[in-house]
C-alpha cells in the first residue's frame, strides 16, 4: 500500500487508516485501461467517498503525437477529458460495494479547454463526485492544470457497466 493517514472514528477501539495515494500498478488493479488508454501515471490525493488527484505525466512519446499537429505536438483534448474520467474511476471503483465495477462514459457537460497541454507538461487533475444515484449513474466534476494554470474543466456523467 502507499502513504495512508490515520483516521480517528470517535469511540473507535482501533484506529483505521485509509490509503491517499496509489501507484501506477494500484491503478492498473482498479482501472481496466492499458497501453495506450492507461492515461493516469498516479494519485496523489484521494478522499474517500469525495475526490481523488491525480497525475498524468505528458511526454513526447504519446502514440498521438506524431499525428495531432506534428509541428506543434498538442495533446488532443478528448484525451485530457479521457484522463479527467480515469481519476474520476478511480474514486468509483473504491466506492463501498463498486469493487471490479466499471463505469463508462454516459456524458459531457460544460466541458472547456484554457490552455494547450504540450510534451513536458505535467496534469495535475482532480475530480470530485458531485452525485452517486442508485449505484448506476455518478455526476463528477473534473479539473486539469498545468503548472497551477487552467487547461481544462468539465462535468462527468458515468454509468454502471454490468
Amino acid at each position: 500500500m502507499s502513504d495512508v493517514t490515520e483516521n480517528p472514528v470517535d469511540n473507535a477501539p482501533e484506529s483505521s487508516t485509509i490509503q491517499t495515494t496509489f501507484t501506477v500498478q494500484e491503478i492498473r488493479e482498479l482501472l481496466p485501461h492499458r497501453y495506450p488508454f492507461a492515461l493516469v501515471d498516479r494519485i496523489i490525493d484521494y478522499v474517500p467517498e469525495k475526490k481523488a488527484v491525480g497525475i498524468k505525466n505528458v511526454t513526447i512519446n504519446e502514440p498521438f503525437f506524431p499525428g495531432h499537429i506534428p509541428p506543434l505536438p498538442i495533446m488532443p483534448g478528448v484525451l485530457i477529458v479521457e484522463s479527467m474520467a480515469q481519476v474520476g474511476g478511480i474514486v468509483l471503483s473504491l466506492l463501498p460495494g463498486m469493487k471490479g465495477i466499471f463505469f463508462a462514459f454516459a456524458g459531457i457537460d460544460k466541458v472547456r479547454f484554457r490552455r494547450q497541454v504540450i510534451p513536458g507538461d505535467q496534469l495535475i487533475i482532480t475530480v470530485e463526485l458531485l452525485a452517486f444515484k442508485r449505484e448506476r449513474i455518478a455526476k463528477m466534476k473534473g479539473e486539469a492544470t498545468v503548472d497551477g494554470e487552467l487547461a481544462a474543466q468539465g462535468e462527468m456523467l458515468f454509468s454502471r457497466i454490468d
